[in-house]
């Protein structure tokens, strides 16, 4: 009985902390919260360094680059803070936790040391009269702690996993550009952040390259194959904005899904054997959202002398007409045998 009570005492000041130990919180609100704070911050600007090394600009590439780049630990706890409901010290605290965790362990270190301060930080908030102290306080020692502590380690384990998937996609082209095309463009349409998933790994160079690949499948297959059901407004919205906009629809009927993936299975190990593309770690995951896929590709190819008219119409090929075209190939089959019916990709949007 005594047990019972204790539980029912520490559940009910869970709740009223706003405290929830589930996947859904962490993996998916904190996590998509996590990569606007990279979009805020280090995607932002990669996009003005690339602007500025393009037209000689030092202002963004000497001084607005550094700042953003040195700052996305911050970004990411604070968006990780909001994302968990954090009250302002908590949320303010957590600056410096994510600048920490960053330094030590990556985008990785920043994410998981923002989660641990700011959970213990509304652990505290407004239970003591000097609040102002105990707060940040308990906040910032902790994960900074956290961050001392599996930082190092976490950014070496992520590192070294990136590393072995880009040696992989090296040796075996084909068979890894079918595999990481398929997983990143899965998960991107998944209510999970990819571009988070690949900062995290560092996935660059031909796996980069296959992560676009499979990420502009999704969202472009999605695009033109809802057309007919959403009109110009739906094809902009996903192909510019996310396919996750379709979960729902998947969810109602998941033969939706086969078009735009086995597009990406057709397109990665071409992105990877054929156009040989590449690109860095803050563009693989975006796909076709806001362009960011086909600027980072740009950036990346461009470090390694291969930019010019060319990319460009490779870049057309592989992240826009490629997609398009073997989607709507493979939707119009579904669609005869019954698989995939008027209606189906419809948005509320």
């Amino acid at each position: 009985m005594e047990n019972g009570q204790k539980k029912g005492k520490l559940k009910n000041f869970l709740e009223r902390k706003d405290i929830e130990f589930s996947v859904q919180r962490y993996l998916i609100d904190a996590m998509s919260s996590m990569a606007l704070g990279l979009f805020a911050s280090l995607l932002i600007g990669t996009i003005l360094n690339t602007l500025g090394q393009s037209l000689g600009i030092a202002f963004l590439t000497d001084v607005i680059w550094p700042y953003a780049r040195d700052m996305t630990g911050s970004a990411i706890a604070v968006a990780v803070a909001y994302a968990l409901k954090a009250p302002p010290f908590v949320l303010f605290s957590s600056t410096i936790v994510g600048y920490a965790g960053n330094l030590l362990g990556g985008p990785v270190g920043a994410f998981v040391s923002a989660i641990v301060g700011t959970e213990l930080g509304k652990v505290v908030s407004k239970e003591t009269k000097i609040d102002l102290i105990v707060t940040p306080a308990v906040t910032i020692l902790s994960g900074v702690l956290v961050a001392q502590l599996i930082g190092p380690g976490i950014a070496a384990f992520m590192t070294k996993t990136g590393e072995l998937i880009m040696v992989a996609t090296t040796l075996q082209p084909f068979w890894m550009g079918i595999i990481v095309s398929l997983v990143v463009g899965i998960a991107l349409t998944l209510p999970i952040s990819s571009a988070a998933i690949c900062m995290m790994l560092g996935l660059a160079g031909l796996a980069g390259g296959a992560a676009t690949a499979g990420c502009c499948a999704q969202m472009i297959g999605f695009a033109v194959m809802s057309y007919r059901d959403n009109g110009v407004g739906g094809v902009i919205a996903v192909g510019i904005g996310t396919s996750m906009l379709h979960m729902s629809n998947i969810v109602r009927n998941w033969k939706i899904w086969i078009p735009p993936t086995l597009a990406a299975a057709i397109t990665g190990p071409i992105a990877t054997v054929v156009m040989k593309m590449e690109n860095i770690p803050i563009g693989s995951g975006m796909g076709t959202s806001g362009l960011v896929g086909q600027i980072g590709t740009i950036a990346a190819m461009n470090a390694i002398g291969r930019g010019g008219a060319s990319l460009y119409l490779s870049i057309f090929l592989l992240h826009f007409f490629l997609p398009a075209v073997l989607t709507l190939l493979f939707s119009t089959l579904l669609r005869k045998i019954g698989w995939i019916k008027d209606g189906d990709l419809a948005l509320h949007l």
